[in-house]
């Protein structure tokens, strides 16, 4: 084969002598090859193509393509050389799995589906879906990813489950975020959306055509293998879950509550709306203040039937009553209204607060199912509650004596507990006696002996001060350690059988010594 310099100098020598066998002369090869480039050249095809010689697997190919037709292009190339070389086929395996590729590629070509892009006019489209979330106490949360189509605006809203008041609440709440509702919402067919299908038609679940009607959009579920008009959510969830899911790859820590998650959800919108989006060059928030008045208007109030039975909520306990229970709720809830419904079955169900406050409809909280006399309470929504446990008492000083015995110091107060406790008699003479000593001998003395009497029960007169005396004519004691032992020494036995030395006992000691 000759290369495209080699063909062009062949050419040239033709031109210049404009024979066949000089031309072949000067350039060193066969006059039938210099004649061969000179009509491809005339004939104005590519310098250089090289000639079909055909292929072993020619003959075989009406079969290979029948196979590939029939498998719908998933035959293997080994396979279909055991098939061949039934039918007579000498070739290598390498020459049919050419063949193979060869037919597969051009079947693939005439059977691929084509998308075209979705373009989507202003406040049209929005489409929402779901991805698993983190873990909190061990039970798996929702997110709930919203996408409106145009602006390319995302609104990620951290569910406890999917049910369709989760859904409906996360729903308005998205609407409320971006200042109205689209003309449609466009979601799979899940069981809140679609109840069955008949004939290849959904059949829309009841309580959703209610919620759609009560904010006027059109619910609408995407054909099935449909990247073209559902994409772009799908695509937002898998973004979201990347950020918001602790993982290896974000090295992201645990939630250790709900609200770390909802807190994460809201750094994970800032940021994402407002940086350039690649397909646009623009940021979705701003995108979507152009959007904004194309959206309608929604109702100020939510879509509450899917919500649960209405309670109000007492003035003064944040308790509300279900089915013969009785449920916490936030304390900041007093005197508003919420929405109770039950979730579940047996072991596993649940009563779930909603409260719509101004940001729409959100889940406050959620219990396992009470029984009669045996409320629900969560700690949390007492924030400042100290429980009252009779014979569990707190001194607070209410007159200018009791102030300044309580200012002593805890022991007095120690002392004012047990001595109440022991039925002592003349506790005010005592405890004045014990202000006037601290100011003699000195507060922190005081104070510690006071401690001192409540805990070995000693209220009787001149207690106090035997004990204060006591302590400040007690000697210094030893004690034993890692260096030093209080265990007596063995120096004095040599002395044992020697006369005594003499000077007395000055002389003993200094010989000890």
């Amino acid at each position: 084969m000759k290369f495209d310099g080699e063909i062009m100098e062949i050419l040239a020598a033709y031109d210049l002598t404009g024979s066949l066998r000089a031309a072949a002369e000067l350039t060193g090869c066969s006059h039938h090859t210099v004649a061969r480039h000179v009509a491809a050249r005339d004939a104005g095809q590519p310098i250089a193509e090289p000639v079909y010689r055909g292929r072993v697997t020619d003959a075989f190919l009406p079969k290979i393509e029948e196979w590939i037709e029939a498998s719908k292009g998933k035959i293997r190339a080994d396979k279909a050389h055991e098939k061949l070389q039934a039918l007579g086929y000498r070739g290598s395996e390498r020459s049919t799995r050419r063949a193979v590729a060869q037919v597969r590629a051009a079947w693939r070509l005439g059977h691929v589906r084509v998308h075209r892009p979705w373009v989507t006019e202003p406040g049209q489209w929005i489409q929402y879906d779901f991805g698993d979330g983190p873990l909190i106490e061990g039970k798996k949360t929702v997110l709930f990813v919203a996408w409106l189509a145009w602006s390319r605006f995302r609104v990620v809203i951290a569910l406890r489950d999917r049910t369709a008041p989760s859904v409906f609440a996360a729903l308005d709440r998205t609407f409320r975020v971006m200042g109205g509702a689209p003309t449609y919402v466009l979601t799979d067919n899940e069981k809140t959306v679609t109840v069955s299908h008949v004939a290849g038609v959904p059949v829309r679940n009841q309580q959703t055509v209610d919620f759609a009607r009560h904010y006027g959009v059109t619910v609408l579920t995407c054909q099935p293998a449909d990247p073209a008009s559902k994409g772009g959510v799908e695509a937002s969830v898998k973004i979201a879950k990347a950020d918001i899911v602790p993982k290896d790859t974000n090295l992201r820590a645990d939630y250790a509550s709900f609200a770390e998650i909802e807190a994460a959800c809201q750094a994970f919108m800032d940021e994402v709306n407002n940086r350039e989006h690649r397909a646009t060059r623009r940021k979705p928030a701003a995108m979507l203040a152009e959007e904004a008045p194309r959206l309608h208007r929604i109702p100020d109030t939510a879509h509450t039937v899917a919500f649960g039975l209405s309670r109000s909520v007492p003035e003064n306990t944040p308790m509300v009553t279900f089915e013969n229970g009785q449920y916490s709720v936030p304390a900041y809830l007093l005197g508003a209204k919420v929405f109770v419904r039950s979730h579940g079955a047996g072991g596993d169900e649940q009563v779930i607060v909603v409260h719509h406050g101004s940001k729409g409809p959100v889940e406050v909280a959620r219990h396992p199912r009470a029984r009669p006399g045996s409320p629900a309470i969560n700690d949390a929504h007492f924030p400042d509650h100290r429980p009252r446990i009779p014979g569990d008492y707190t001194a607070k000083a209410r007159t200018a004596a009791e102030v300044e015995f309580l200012a002593i110091g805890d022991g007095a107060r120690t002392w004012l507990l047990e001595a109440a406790a022991a039925g002592t008699a003349r506790m005010n003479v005592k405890m004045a006696e014990a202000v006037a000593l601290a100011k003699i001998a000195g507060q922190a003395d005081v104070d510690h002996a006071l401690g001192t009497a409540a805990i070995h029960g000693r209220f009787a007169n001149k207690d106090l001060a035997s004990i204060l005396n006591a302590a400040l004519t007690r000697t210094t004691t030893h004690a034993a350690g890692e260096t030093r032992s209080l265990t007596q020494g063995t120096a004095g036995w040599a002395a044992i059988g020697r006369p005594p030395a003499t000077g007395g006992a000055a002389g003993v000691l200094e010989e000890s010594a």
